[in-house]
């Protein structure tokens, strides 16, 4: 069989390369192309656009880039045409996605989701378009499948495919982590991990009032994550004057988590991550105030961390815009590294969450046997 993937962010590349070795050990005869990174050309695909090129974020830089965002739309839909893919897999990304499952359909192809757009959280009229144009959704958190059924569209929950990428690291031998900046003298210090996101302009927000921080708690050592799309130097400038604070260079959040005795988190997937970990964590989001005011009225949810939506309550403690502040994230941080009865009630509700993600199974499994299933019992007319 012939299949075309679309991943247009790192979190997809990661997913998508498990995936395809999956359903190359349900097909011998699979050729994979796809839209995505090193991780998925590794696990056997031809790559023909890097993600790194798709990554316009945010209302302004998509109105800038429009003409570039355009090229790619027809480029992609020239190359699926000229592939002529059994079937069409788009992992996330959709703002991009749902244009392409769109006209896809109206192609004759097949089209298959996995890792469900969060229409749960705005627009949530785009169901009618993924109800029309997707003949099949793969859905990696327990709440879709009810949200779906709503709408009256049956989706497959398949677990999260976070579970078992982080299963596979821990069962690694302890990483080392490469630093830079901060006190020598905090090699022996416990490690208190610092994820404040990777957008520029959240960062200058809100890190610096985690930075101040780290001046209540100088017997831990901080460590920023750093995120792939932003230089060191950025990072540096900042810490300067923080003699307890450094930062892990790109793509070791994963080690500094396996390591760290608690984390402040922006909200997003990196919250799961690290309850998955294990990690007592707090909540840390602030944007600009217009930004915020718009999502207030946009975004219909309770919580904006992933652990607490997905459990249905509040397990971590979100401070969120004007509850950011110095006095409340030094209040809740000393509570999730010395409050012991708050400390063991985080470690049980994040053993429920481990439990509850795995009940779809491995994920990467089931989304590849979901696919192979769906064209063994379906025709497929190619245009």
């Amino acid at each position: 069989m012939k299949y075309y993937l679309i991943a247009g962010e790192a979190s997809g590349d990661l997913h998508g390369s498990n995936l395809i070795k999956e359903l190359h050990k349900l097909d011998a005869n699979a050729t994979i192309r796809s839209w995505g990174g090193e991780l998925m050309e590794a696990a056997g695909s031809t790559i023909v656009k890097h993600y790194r090129d798709l990554a316009f974020m945010g209302f302004i830089e998509v109105v800038k880039n429009l003409p570039t965002i355009l090229r790619n739309i027809k480029f992609c839909k020239e190359d699926i045409l000229s592939f002529k893919p059994d079937v069409l897999v788009l992992i996330d990304y959709p703002g991009f996605n749902l244009r392409i499952a769109k006209w896809a359909k109206e192609q004759g192809l097949k089209v298959i989701y996995y890792i469900s757009p969060q229409v749960w959280a705005w627009k949530e009229n785009r169901v009618k378009g993924i109800k029309k144009h997707v003949d099949k959704m793969l859905v990696i958190l327990p709440f879709e499948k009810s949200f779906y059924e709503k709408w009256n569209y049956k989706v497959e929950y398949i677990g999260h495919p976070l579970v078992q990428v982080i299963d596979e690291f821990l069962k690694q031998p302890k990483q080392a982590i490469e630093r830079k900046g901060g006190s020598e003298q905090s090699e022996v210090k416990e490690v208190i991990a610092l994820l404040p996101g990777s957008r520029q302009q959240e960062l200058q927000v809100k890190l610096p009032i985690m930075l101040e921080v780290t001046k209540r708690f100088p017997q831990y050592r901080f460590t920023i994550a750093q995120a792939p799309s932003l230089p060191l130097e950025f990072y540096e400038q900042m810490v300067e004057g923080h003699p307890n604070v450094d930062i892990a260079l790109s793509g070791q959040t994963y080690a500094l988590l396996s390591q760290a005795k608690a984390a402040l988190v922006t909200s997003g997937t990196a919250t799961l991550e690290t309850a998955l970990f294990e990690v007592p964590q707090v909540v840390c989001y602030k944007g600009s105030n217009i930004s915020y005011q718009i999502a207030k009225r946009l975004i219909k949810i309770k919580y904006i961390s992933l652990v607490n939506l997905i459990m249905d309550k509040p397990i971590v403690t979100e401070l969120i815009q004007n509850s950011l502040t110095v006095e409340n994230i030094f209040r809740e941080l000393d509570k999730v590294l010395h409050n012991a009865q708050h400390i063991r009630q985080m470690k049980e509700d994040y053993a429920a969450l481990k439990n509850l993600l795995r009940q779809g199974g491995n994920a990467s499994q089931r989304a590849a046997q979901e696919i192979v299933g769906f064209l063994q019992t379906t025709s497929v007319p190619i245009a």
